[in-house]
């Protein structure tokens, strides 16, 4: 799950993930597709501003 709030939409989590399970939202923000994600968990380690949390 994306913090909307916490997100600065700077693309790291964008270019991270294996899978392009990650895109941006018409805001910038972004929004993880749960039906490619395979939680690697990779996006919220290189999340600077801690937004994205794998539940």
């Amino acid at each position: 799950m994306v913090d909307k709030q916490k997100c600065i939409g700077c693309g790291t989590c964008v270019a991270i993930c294996p899978v392009g399970a990650i895109s941006f939202d018409k805001k910038g923000k972004a929004e993880i597709d749960k039906t490619k994600c395979i939680r690697c968990g990779a996006c919220q380690a290189s999340c600077p501003v801690e937004a994205i949390k794998l539940d």
